[in-house]
């Protein structure tokens, strides 16, 4: 098993890509902290993992983010890998999207990417290894209509990223960000429920694709394994895009 015998803390795991990767981490061996404000989809994914500990609450607090990590290494004694899944988005161009929308957005996003990364980290250092996995998405690349708020962040989870990697490489941490098209998970249905011709825009959304169908959180799930593990071992400051030729179409 790939990751027998470490530690991951993942947020957002109560549901979508948090859940699948949280699902196949078990499987490959790993002890797990599950993170969501969601406490019963934290708990049913709890039910498909098996064993792990569950923590509820807001990812961009930042003394829930140092007790959370505070946690785990008291428990398990070390941190191996951070997963920031936790994501919102609202919709809304720059002139439609108000000033509390903006900021939950920033957030969850960015604020439970930095936050986490700066609670998890020195037990990293004191460790001289770790792998931090952040969520982007194709759109922080490409661009894209009506969610300015939410491209934006994920624009700065990319700059967050690689700026991590180039700090801590020496230190044995290795910090990488997926950047997923569109992913069949409960937030991209909201999206398109925003719309009054939803039917519409999801099926703009999924031919927008080069392979002409939405991805699974499974398929994401797959590529943070990949970068968990030492598979990866040489691989630090990337973007790796999962995206079913959404930037090559």
């Amino acid at each position: 098993m790939r990751l027998q015998g470490r530690t991951a803390i993942i947020t957002g795991a109560g549901s979508g890509i948090g859940r699948a990767s949280a699902k196949l981490f078990a499987e490959e061996g790993a002890r797990l902290a599950l993170v969501d404000r969601d406490a019963p989809g934290l708990e049913e994914t709890l039910s498909l993992v098996g064993e792990a500990t569950t923590h509820v609450g807001d990812v961009g607090e930042a003394a829930f983010a140092e007790t959370v990590v505070g946690d785990v290494v008291a428990r398990h004694g070390r941190l191996d890998i951070l997963m920031t899944a936790a994501g919102f988005s609202c919709g809304g161009t720059v002139l439609t999207t108000s000033l509390d929308d903006w900021d939950v957005v920033f957030r969850a996003n960015v604020g439970g990417t930095w936050l986490w990364a700066r609670a998890a980290v020195p037990q990293m250092q004191r460790q001289n290894s770790g792998s931090i996995i952040t969520l982007a998405s194709q759109l922080a690349i490409a661009g894209g209509k009506g969610n300015s708020a939410y491209i934006a962040a994920k624009g700065a989870i990319v700059s967050l990223t690689r700026t991590m990697a180039v700090d801590f490489a020496t230190d044995g941490i290795r910090v990488n960000a997926i950047a997923p098209g569109a992913i069949d998970t409960p937030m991209l249905r909201r999206s398109f429920a925003r719309h009054a011709n939803s039917e519409q825009v999801r099926e703009a959304s999924r031919n927008r694709h080069a392979m002409k169908r939405f991805g699974q959180a499974e398929e994401v799930a797959q590529t943070a394994l990949h970068l968990a593990s030492d598979a990866s071992s040489f691989t630090t400051g990337t973007v790796m895009v999962v995206d079913g030729g959404w930037l090559a179409a």
